[in-house]
C-alpha cells in the first residue's frame, strides 16, 4: 500500500525563540568576520594610495576601495539589522518566562488559597475567643487561691521600725545574759581515761603516738570512743 499511496514525511518540529536566536548571532558573527575583511583591505588601500601620484592608477585603485567601503556600509546595514532583531526575540524570550514564573506564582497562590479556605472551615473564632476569655479567669482564679494559700495568719500590721529595734535589743540582752551565767563544760568521763592511758608527753615520741592512736581507733567495742574518732 505503501507504494501507491506513500507515507506521510514526519512533521518537523516547529522552530523555537531559542532557534531563532542561535540563527541570528550565528549570521551576525558570520557578517562581523566579513567586515572585519573589508577593514584589512581598506587599510591595504589605504597605504598604496598615501604613497602613489595623482594619475589613472591611483584613480583605479581609488575606485576599488570605494567598492569596498560600500560592500562594508551594506554588510554594516544588515549586521544592525540582525542585532535588532536578536535583540528583539531575546526580549520577547525573557517576557515569556516572565509570563511563565508569574503564571506559575498565580497557580500557587490559587491552591495556597483553597487550601487556607478550607482549613479556616475547621477553625471557629467565636470558640477561640470564648477559650482565651476562660483561660483569662482561670488563670485570675489560680493566682487568687494561691494568694490565698500564701496568706499568713495572726501576723500584725502595726509594727514599725521601734518596736523591731526593742525586740533584737531585748533578744541581745537576754543571749548576753545567758552566756555570762553558763556553766564551764566539763570533761566527759571517756576522755579521762583516754588521758589516764596515755604515757606523759616528755616519754613519747611521734611515731609512738600515732601507733598508739591507732590502736586506740582500732579496739573493739569501744563504745562513746566512736564518737570521738569520727
Amino acid at each position: 500500500m505503501n507504494r501507491f499511496f506513500g507515507t506521510s514525511k514526519p512533521k518537523e518540529p516547529a522552530p523555537t525563540i531559542d532557534d531563532a536566536i542561535a540563527k541570528a548571532d550565528a549570521r551576525s558573527g558570520s557578517i562581523r568576520a566579513k567586515i572585519d575583511k573589508f577593514d584589512t583591505e581598506l587599510v591595504k588601500f589605504q597605504k598604496q594610495l598615501k604613497n602613489m601620484r595623482e594619475g589613472p592608477a591611483k584613480n583605479s585603485i581609488r575606485q576599488r576601495a570605494v567598492k569596498v567601503l560600500q560592500q562594508k556600509k551594506m554588510y554594516e546595514s544588515q549586521l544592525n539589522q540582525i542585532e535588532q532583531q536578536a535583540f528583539n526575540m531575546e526580549s520577547a524570550k525573557l517576557a515569556s518566562e516572565n509570563m511563565q514564573n508569574t503564571i506559575v506564582q498565580i497557580k500557587t497562590m490559587e491552591q495556597t488559597n483553597k487550601m487556607l479556605k478550607k482549613q479556616y472551615k475547621d477553625v471557629d473564632i467565636e470558640k477561640i475567643y470564648k477559650l482565651q476569655d476562660e483561660m483569662a479567669d482561670l488563670l485570675e482564679d489560680t493566682n487568687e487561691i494561691q494568694e490565698l494559700m500564701g496568706r499568713s495568719y495572726n501576723v500584725p500590721d502595726d509594727v514599725n521600725e521601734q518596736d523591731l529595734d526593742a525586740e533584737l535589743e531585748a533578744l541581745e540582752a537576754e543571749w548576753n545574759f545567758e552566756q555570762e551565767n553558763k556553766p564551764e563544760a566539763e570533761t566527759p568521763s571517756y576522755l579521762d581515761d583516754l588521758n589516764s592511758k596515755l604515757p606523759s608527753a616528755g616519754n613519747i615520741n611521734l611515731s609512738e603516738l600515732d601507733k598508739e592512736l591507732d590502736d586506740i581507733a582500732n579496739k573493739p567495742n569501744t563504745g562513746n570512743l566512736e564518737n570521738v574518732t569520727s
